[in-house]
């Protein structure tokens, strides 16, 4: 039971931090040191990234009828349009998707550590500062995904490639590339969401894969808590996330990140 409440509480931070871009890994790894699960190594790798399919999950619900070139309810148009923005998020993730696949080991070996992580959070809660200051006199010239070539949705996943560092935050970095390429804050992030349902499927799939296929009927409920509870809490911080930024710029989760990253080297620093 204890094991199970640890997951829940997991895969709470999950559905939160996921999609604000304030580093899902960055807090995961700071959680991790409070609640430990009882598991393998391999088992934990696996799952921090397993659980995510619940968090991928409330996008696909929250924006089933945008994404679905299927709907009787939609005109050809709407229909074409809604597989234009399929191909570009196709073209997007083709960049993260090659490199996370080649370098993943790699990158598990040498980059997650919270050295990285609080580098990351800092460098990129500065950025996001000063972008939004930058952005005070702009405004993005592409309003909506009729207005997102092909072009700019390649160059936005080749921003989403720096997510493979950890601390970065896939959303931060897609975010961030996104509105420095025009877009509004709006499109940033909806294309953000679209952008990680492929990926976070492929990277779950590769895991699981190196992980094998036999668990321990323990090992099951824990996954699977920990997906009900990153799906619950993401559609509720999906939700927020795009009534925030009508009104609201990305500066807070700047500082933010710069107060996270400063609090994961001073704890590492004292207790590692």
């Amino acid at each position: 039971m204890i094991e199970l409440l640890k997951a829940a509480l997991l895969g709470v931070v999950e559905g939160i931090t996921e999609w604000l871009p304030i580093s899902s890994t960055g807090h995961m790894i700071l959680v991790e040191e409070f609640i430990r699960l009882n598991s393998t190594e391999a088992f934990k790798e696996m799952f921090f990234v397993v659980i995510q399919l619940g968090a991928i999950l409330a996008v696909v619900l929250l924006y089933f009828h945008k994404l679905n070139p299927f709907s009787s309810n939609k005109s050809k148009q709407e229909k074409q349009d809604t597989m234009s923005i399929w191909y570009k998020v196709i073209i997007g993730v083709i960049p993260a998707g090659v490199l996370g696949f080649l370098f993943d080991d790699w990158l598990n070996d040498h980059l997650y550590n919270y050295q990285t992580v609080a580098v990351m959070l800092i460098a990129y809660g500065i950025l996001f500062i000063i972008i939004e200051n930058r952005n005070e006199t702009r405004k993005g010239s592409i309003k909506t995904f009729n207005d997102l070539t092909y072009n700019t949705a390649f160059l936005i996943g080749m921003f989403q490639v720096l997510s493979l560092i950890p601390g970065t935050s896939r959303s931060g970095a897609t975010i961030l590339g996104a509105i420095l390429l025009g877009t509004s804050r709006y499109v940033a992030a909806e294309y953000s969401f679209f952008l990680s349902i492929p990926i976070m499927f492929g990277a779950s799939a590769l895991k699981l894969v190196k992980f094998g296929f036999n668990f321990t009927g323990m090992e099951i409920a824990i996954l699977f808590t920990g997906m009900i509870m990153a799906f619950a809490v993401s559609i509720i911080a999906i939700r927020f996330l795009m009534g925030y930024i009508k009104n609201n710029d990305f500066k807070p989760f700047g500082w933010y990140r710069i107060v996270l990253g400063i609090l994961v080297i001073g704890y590492f620093g004292i207790f590692s």
